[in-house]
């Protein structure tokens, strides 16, 4: 498959992908709905109003000239498999319709650099899993000791928390350090900015089609009703969390920021890299049992480069499939007690670990809680994040002269507020 546009095999946008975004440009800033093609967005909001999309999709239906993905992804499976194969079809290099259209050409492809991008998604809910085994065994073993590394329920189900929603951020927009209480080993709690700054390599799945409260999506089912998948980084107060998170979990330490990519990649876009997940023992409850490849073959690449670096360093490589749960495991575990999952709803994979010191996902494993900082150049390590710091994600799919890709989540850390002018502000409100 070939597209007339030009894409480059290393593109993460060529026509066996397609995925979607919203977007605005100077000429028009009216938010809408495009698709990515080699160095091009597609303004499918045009190809809408010019019915390129009957028969595809319901004429009473308006999806593209929307300011968020969410009235499409309710369409469900169907529609999005047609939408994109008429997308593929429309975008052929045997395809005469839009190729030899030079005046519509002009109007629906804008260069990339054109374009500004907007969060895709109008997100309800967002829930985090730790559906890394790896992550959470290296966890373990530095605050429980190698014998307690696992939680005894681990390994029997897809272990989640409730994030916060109103802080996933797009790509690009700068994470604030956070303030919080921190309790130091010596003394009592104090109210200072985070010293032990994170990131976290995971990947995150929109939920198209939901359910109805008290009635759960099969195993088997799942995935159809999941829309598409972006990176996401999840950042992490080390130390604020530390003292937080008993009995109830993160809190403070997590809701500062979630940065996701802007380009929402189709589960069908996906389907040619399936993979088998990791073995999993003892054997999932039946409502949790997958048949047949349930992972996929992301590649994951995570960069860091200081305010004092030209060029951004790689301290992470690793890959999707390492997950020990599948995405059709969390939303089956997800809804098995009758939560109703929504459209739009985010559900993140959890920090995403390997076997080899390289692939851990995190700078709490790759620095091994401080105690093993890793080399950026001759003059610079890291134990933690430091201001001005520069973190970028990568991830995509290796074809035949061909990738899927996702992009990448792009953050600067800034400085945290001033404590004494925050505390301030604070007392006198308050009186």
């Amino acid at each position: 498959m070939k597209s007339f546009i030009e894409v480059h095999e290393t593109s993460h946008f060529p026509i066996q992908n397609l995925p979607f975004g919203i977007f605005s440009t100077e000429e028009n800033q009216n938010l809408r709905v495009g698709t990515a093609i080699g160095e091009y967005v597609l303004d499918l909001s045009i190809l809408e109003n010019k019915g390129f999309f009957k028969g595809v999709i319901a004429t009473e239906k308006n999806v593209f000239n929307k300011t968020s993905l969410n009235d499409l992804m309710k369409l469900g499976d169907k529609a999005w498999s047609g939408i994109r194969k008429k997308l593929q079809s429309l975008l052929s290099e045997s395809e005469p319709e839009l190729r030899d259209d030079e005046q519509l050409r002009k109007l629906v492809f804008i260069p990339s650099s054109k374009v500004q991008l907007h969060l895709p998604v109008e997100i309800g809910d967002y829930t985090d899993f730790y559906a890394s085994k790896e992550h959470a065994t290296n966890v373990g073993v530095m605050f429980r000791g190698k014998e307690n590394a696992l939680m005894p329920n681990w390994t029997h189900l897809p272990v989640g928390y409730h994030g916060r929603a109103s802080s996933v951020v797009l790509s690009g927009e700068a994470v604030r350090r956070p303030l919080g209480q921190i309790k130091p080993h010596d003394s009592a709690p104090i109210f200072e900015q985070c010293r032990q700054l994170d990131f976290e390599l995971e990947m995150g799945c929109f939920i198209g089609t939901g359910n109805d409260r008290g009635n759960p999506i099969s195993v088997d089912e799942a995935e159809q009703h999941v829309f598409g998948m972006v990176l996401v980084n999840d950042w992490s107060a080390r130390d604020i969390q530390a003292w937080e998170y008993q009995p109830l979990g993160p809190f403070l330490a997590k809701s500062f920021a979630t940065s996701i990519s802007p380009w929402v990649v189709t589960m069908e876009a996906l389907e040619a890299f399936r993979a088998k997940g990791p073995d999993q023992k003892p054997k999932p409850l039946q409502y949790l049992e997958q048949n047949g490849k349930g992972s996929f073959d992301i590649n994951l690449e995570v960069y860091l480069r200081s305010n004092k670096m030209s060029e951004a360093k790689k301290i992470c490589s690793s890959n999707y499939r390492y997950l020990y749960w599948s995405i059709a495991q969390q939303v089956a575990h997800h809804t098995i007690a009758g939560c109703n999952l929504n459209s739009g709803d985010l559900l993140a994979s959890g920090t995403i670990s390997g076997a080899e010191k390289q692939s851990r996902g995190s700078l709490l494993e790759l620095a091994w809680r401080g105690t093993d900082p890793i080399q950026l150049n001759e003059e610079e390590s890291r134990e933690w994040l430091q201001d001005g710091d520069e973190l970028t994600m990568i991830g995509w799919c290796q074809g035949e002269n061909y990738r899927v890709g996702f992009g990448e989540v792009k953050a600067v850390i800034e400085p945290a507020l001033d404590k004494d002018k925050v505390l301030k502000k604070n007392h006198l409100s308050y009186f």
